[in-house]
C-alpha cells in the first residue's frame, strides 16, 4: 500500500489514543506528535479457551475500530497488555496479599507479556503483536514487601511497575521493544505509521 507521506506539521492526521492508561499516553508522547485519548469502552472479557496472545491481539484492535467507528477521519491508535505465567493469564493482584502471592510466585521464574498494536486510519489497519519475557531474580519476603509499600502496583498486571522499583526484581528482560512493557510498542507503531505515510520524527519548520 503506498500512501504519500506526510512530513509537514499542517498535514498532520488527527491522531486518537484509544486509551485512558497514563502510562500509554506517557509512552506515545515520546514521538512528539500531537494525539488526543478516547476511553474505547469496550468489554474486555476472555472468550472461553482463548489463548492470552489471541486475546490481547483481538482486544487491542477492538479498542481501535470501538473508538475509530465514531472518528472515521481519525488515525486510531489501539493497544492491549496481557501478562501471563505458566500458560495463565495473571490478572491485577488489588490487594497486598494477592500482589505478594504473585509475586512469590515469580521468584526465580520468567513472565511472559503479550502486547498487542493496532493502527486504524481511513485508508489501511495494521495489527501486531509484542512478546516481552521477564526473568525475576530470587526474591524474599523482606524483598516484596518492601517492593510493595514503595510502589503499591495493586493495579499492575503482574503486580510491578517496570518504569520505576519494579526494574530491581528483575534478573533480566528480553524485548524487542522496552517501551512495550510499559503499554506500547513504539518501534513497531513507527513502522506502522510510516507505512501508513507519516514518517517520524517530524520535520521541524523554523
Amino acid at each position: 500500500m503506498n500512501q504519500p507521506t506526510l512530513s509537514n506539521r499542517q498535514e498532520l492526521p488527527h491522531i486518537l489514543l484509544a486509551s485512558s492508561s497514563p502510562f500509554r499516553r506517557a509512552c506515545l508522547q515520546k514521538l512528539q506528535c500531537p494525539f488526543e485519548c478516547k476511553n474505547p469502552d469496550i468489554d474486555e472479557r476472555p472468550r472461553p479457551n482463548e489463548p492470552v496472545d489471541q486475546m490481547t491481539l483481538r482486544l487491542g484492535t477492538e479498542k481501535a475500530l470501538a473508538v475509530a467507528r465514531h472518528h472515521p477521519h481519525s488515525w486510531v491508535i489501539g493497544s492491549d497488555q496481557s501478562a501471563c505465567f505458566k500458560g495463565q493469564a495473571l490478572g491485577k493482584p488489588l490487594t497486598h496479599e494477592k500482589a505478594f502471592a504473585q509475586l512469590k510466585a515469580f521468584s526465580g521464574q520468567t513472565v511472559t507479556f503479550y502486547t498487542s498494536l493496532a493502527l486504524v486510519t481511513p485508508h489501511g489497519r495494521w495489527e501486531g503483536l509484542d512478546q516481552t519475557d521477564v526473568h525475576f531474580r530470587l526474591l524474599d519476603e523482606r524483598t516484596i514487601n518492601a517492593y510493595l509499600q514503595a510502589e503499591a502496583p495493586y493495579h499492575c498486571a503482574g503486580s510491578f511497575k517496570s518504569e520505576g522499583l519494579g526494574i530491581t526484581l528483575f534478573e533480566g528482560i528480553d524485548t524487542h521493544d522496552p517501551n512495550a512493557l510499559i503499554g506500547l510498542p513504539l518501534i513497531q507503531l513507527t513502522g506502522f505509521l510510516k507505512a501508513a505515510g507519516l514518517a517520524l520524527p517530524i520535520e521541524r519548520s523554523d
